[in-house]
């Protein structure tokens, strides 16, 4: 009997074969050859349902049979139908008739031996007959006892997509590719338990392969070579299936495994197949594989990519630089180390979007206002490395942008973004290749936010307050003043600079936007429009406060308002006062009057002194001799200048209970208040004693709350003001109202005041406002000495206090003089400046005028100071030029 030989390409049923020639190339049909094995007989697999053990006995020779190469004879053919019978053999293996016959899951058809013409078959059969009824006495195959065989399948498409995919999401399920329909889309016969199967088209996640011909279309591009890739690969293979979600049109999409790894990995390697962006929220991170896998049959330029262009980075593509503005969520400005400005914009996201029925495309919506923010607190002023992915070319009004990843500590800014709700994922047509390194992860990471309900994804979410503009009339500015005096190192952000010395300050806290403006100095003015014209060194003036300042957090003091209704005081940017700084660079003059009304006077004097010196800028042509400085009027300087002040004679008695870093004192005035006030603390501590008032506050203090604060040093509750709240950190700075004094402590030392006997209705603070009259405190490295001085002279002592003047904010101007004083030059106020505590103010307030002769005195006592180099004075005179 002759033999040829080929290769098992499927197994229809337990005795049927489809044979190809051995080298027959992936995807030809041509040379297929069905063959029937003689003398036996299997169950059928039906599309009604299966006969009993008929998939167990296909299983038995596809698991044993398929692609192996067996020796085959045709021993008939049944001429009605073409078929062919024969016996195959597997090279030094057994029969595979005998094999299938001798396990069980094939029996002998009742005509066997009688349609075959050798008389050789006759041996063949009894010998068949003897396996079989061997199997029979051992229970084997289709011949078990304990098994009826009966297998449930349902050979459609499950009726219910998306509950199939809920019951067996994520888990791997065994199943057979019982055909192979394209390159990313298989038939397989899903085993969900050994009793139980399901047929189910299958698309294969993460990929989109050419289409392979069709009866109404022809296949395009290798879609053919993509189709017998896979088939040659899973036809009939056992593999694992792994769901992961449903197209639009409800078909099933999963991992295709097979014992090698996913089918998709290889036929995308292969360039038979394209990442299939629609399936990478699917994926996620997973989907970073298969780009690993398309590049490298980009670069190769196999298949699909044989005629692909590849774009060559440009040098320079990454570097390293500071992030200068954040103009929006998605687009920022970069500095490099030579001062030059950059524009880029986030690769692959979007800021979010502006809601319906938001018109006023100046003002940003909420969530546009939270992205821009968070990204203002994470990159403003820091260094970050850059990799620019691509240029979106200008199109609809926009300009030609670059596309970067944007990477701090190791953080896609972008991905961090995403994460929060804060921007969208852009989804990229097919062909654009200028996109995020990450594409994959941001869309996952989408997902992530829009089941969390994150951010912009929050339908839920509270409407923001609306912000309220201080600076918009003289009543409002006026309504804010009084607090934010009271308030030092407020926390702003600097929103815009309009010059060297004005700017548009948030203060979060508050909710409250305003116009400030540098006490102290005077920046030159910069042309608004292309009408005006700068005045010398605006401009430099402007982009050096920009450079500092711009979108940074800041601390603000302020003093007062100006007619324009702009809040006039102390900037600090990472603890350095911004107007000195100008003043160093020589962008801007010390106006003398507001600089010794803000206690900057000697640190700004100086500052302009050595900027002359060094003939800095503004200073350039200056020479010692032409030093005649003109002084500019403040806002507040008018009013007060026009009245007519008279020496005033008002003693009281006052204890000085707390002075700031400033110099500025909170004081009692001893009398029916302060009586008043011991009662009040020792019915304050009774019952604050009691167990049953111990009660903590039930939800974190606001700003202006009055509470009962344990101070830290003698554990005793007292009255207090909150000034700022610490919601992460679970902390609250008060101000004890009765004493001056602040700090700041847990939520757990604060209690609610609530009772009528304590309220300051019944007795308003104590602590009053003060100030030491004629005395200039120094700022810098002379301060503390300055206020520890100040509070050795005065500290748990009784003293009289003449009230040379009252302020409008209420703030008392007084002398202060120890109770064993025995003239009017015995004070306190002249004890600081004898020591060089304190100066005399260059420019004297208006009132101060009308005290000359004690003006004259005291300055003499000054000269003795400088001339015996005392305190501040150690040095030499600072306000000398």
């Amino acid at each position: 009997m002759s033999m040829s030989t080929a290769v098992v390409k499927s197994v229809l049923s337990g005795d049927t074969l489809v044979l190809v020639p051995k080298g027959t190339a992936p995807g030809d049909t041509s040379q297929e050859q069905l063959l029937s094995l003689a003398f036996v007989t299997a169950p059928r697999l039906k599309r009604e349902g299966d006969e009993p053990f008929a998939f167990n006995s296909r299983e038995f020779l596809r698991r044993n049979l398929v692609g192996r190469e067996v020796n085959f004879s045709v021993l008939y053919t049944v001429p009605t139908s073409s078929r062919e019978y024969g016996v195959a053999i597997v090279p030094n293996g057994p029969s595979v008739v005998e094999y299938a016959v001798a396990e069980g899951w094939v029996k002998l058809r009742e005509d066997a031996g009688k349609r075959e013409e050798s008389s050789d078959h006759g041996e063949a059969v009894e010998k068949l007959k003897a396996l079989e009824s061997n199997a029979k006495l051992e229970y084997k195959g289709m011949w078990s006892k304990t098994d009826d065989g009966q297998i449930k399948i349902n050979n459609e498409n499950p009726s219910d997509p998306a509950a199939f995919l809920v019951t067996w999401k994520g888990k791997k399920i065994e199943g057979v590719v019982e055909r192979v329909i394209a390159g990313d889309r298989v038939a397989i016969r899903l085993m969900l338990t050994p009793k139980e199967h399901q047929q189910a088209v299958v698309l294969v996640a993460g990929i989109k392969a050419p289409q392979s011909r069709r009866a109404d279309a022809p296949a395009e591009e290798c879609g053919e070579e993509s189709k017998a890739f896979v088939e040659a690969r899973l036809l009939q293979r056992t593999v694992k299936v792994e769901l992961v979600g449903l197209s639009p049109q409800n078909q099933l999409i999963g991992h295709v495994i097979h014992p090698k790894g996913s089918i998709a990995e290889f036929i995308l390697m292969d360039g038979l197949a394209r990442c299939f962006d629609q399936h990478s929220s699917m994926l996620g991170a997973g989907m970073s594989t298969l780009r690993e896998q398309e590049a490298k049959a980009k670069a190769n330029k196999a298949n699909i990519w044989k005629n692909l262009v590849i774009k060559a980075k440009p040098t320079g593509s990454a570097f390293d630089c500071i992030v200068s503005r954040v103009q929006s969520a998605d687009t920022i400005f970069l500095r490099n180390k030579a001062g030059a400005e950059r524009k880029i914009s986030l690769s692959s996201v979007r800021a979010p979007p502006r809601p319906a029925g938001h018109t006023d495309p100046k003002v940003p919506s909420q969530w546009q206002a939270e992205a821009k923010e968070f990204l203002r607190k994470k990159l403003i002023g820091k260094h970050v490395h850059v990799s620019i992915d691509g240029k979106r070319p200008a199109s609809d009004g926009y300009e030609e942008r670059e596309m970067a990843t944007v990477t701090f500590n190791n953080q896609n800014i972008a991905l961090l973004l995403v994460e929060n709700g804060l921007a969208t994922v852009i989804r990229h047509r097919r062909d654009d290749e200028d996109r995020s390194p990450i594409w994959d992860t941001l869309v996952a990471a989408e997902e992530a936010a829009i089941k969390g309900q994150k951010g912009l994804h929050n339908l839920k979410a509270p409407a923001p307050k609306p912000i309220v503009d201080a600076s918009e009339s003289e009543q409002k500015a006026k309504a804010h003043l009084a607090y934010l005096i009271r308030q030092k190192k407020t926390p702003a952000v600097v929103d815009f600079i309009a010059s060297g010395s004005r700017f548009k300050l948030l203060i979060p806290k508050e909710n409250v936007r305003l116009t400030f403006v540098l006490s102290g100095i005077r920046a030159p003015r910069t042309a608004r429009n292309a009408t005006e014209k700068s005045e010398p060194y605006g401009p430099e003036a402007l982009e050096f406060a920009t450079r500092r300042a711009h979108q940074r957090d800041v601390e603000i003091d302020i003093e007062a308002i100006d007619k324009a209704n702009g809040f006039i005081g102390t900037m600090y940017v990472n603890r350095e006062n911004l107007a000195k700084l100008l003043v160093e660079e020589g962008l801007a003059h010390v106006h003398a009057y507001s600089a010794e009304q803000s206690g900057h006077g000697p640190e700004l004097f100086a500052a302009e002194k050595a900027a002359k010196e060094a003939r800095k800028n503004l200073w350039k042509d200056w020479t010692p001799g032409a030093d005649d400085e003109e002084e500019e009027e403040s806002s507040k300087g008018g009013a007060e200048e026009a009245t007519t002040y008279t020496k005033k004679q008002d003693y009281r008695d006052v204890v000085v209970t707390n002075v700031d870093e400033t110099g500025r004192m909170k004081i009692q005035l001893v009398g029916s208040g302060t009586d008043q006030l011991e009662k009040l603390m020792a019915d304050f501590r009774i019952f604050h004693s009691s167990k049953s008032n111990d009660t903590p506050i039930t939800a974190p203090p606001k700003v202006g709350d009055i509470l009962a604060a344990k101070f830290s040093e003698d554990g005793s509750y007292y009255r207090a003001r909150v000034r700022r709240v610490d919601r992460e950190g679970k902390k609250a700075e008060v101000l004890y109202i009765d004493y001056g004094n602040s700090e700041n402590i847990p939520f757990s030392s604060l209690r609610p005041l609530t009772q009528a006997q304590f309220s300051t209705t019944k007795l308003k603070p104590q602590a009053v406002d003060a100030q030491l009259s004629f005395c200039q405190f120094p700022g810098g490295m002379y301060a503390q000495d300055a206020v520890g001085y100040l509070m050795e002279l005065t500290g748990n002592k009784e003293l009289v206090g003449n009230v040379d003047h009252t302020d409008k904010d209420g703030t008392l101007s007084l002398t202060l003089f120890r109770k064993e004083s025995q003239t009017a030059d015995e004070n306190i106020n002249t004890a600081m400046i004898e020591e060089g505590m304190c100066m005399v103010p260059r420019k004297l307030k208006p009132w101060e005028k009308a005290y000359s002769d004690k003006i004259d005195m005291i300055r003499k006592k000054e000269e003795t100071a400088k001339a015996d180099r005392r305190g501040m004075w150690e040095y030499g005179d600072l306000t000398e030029d």
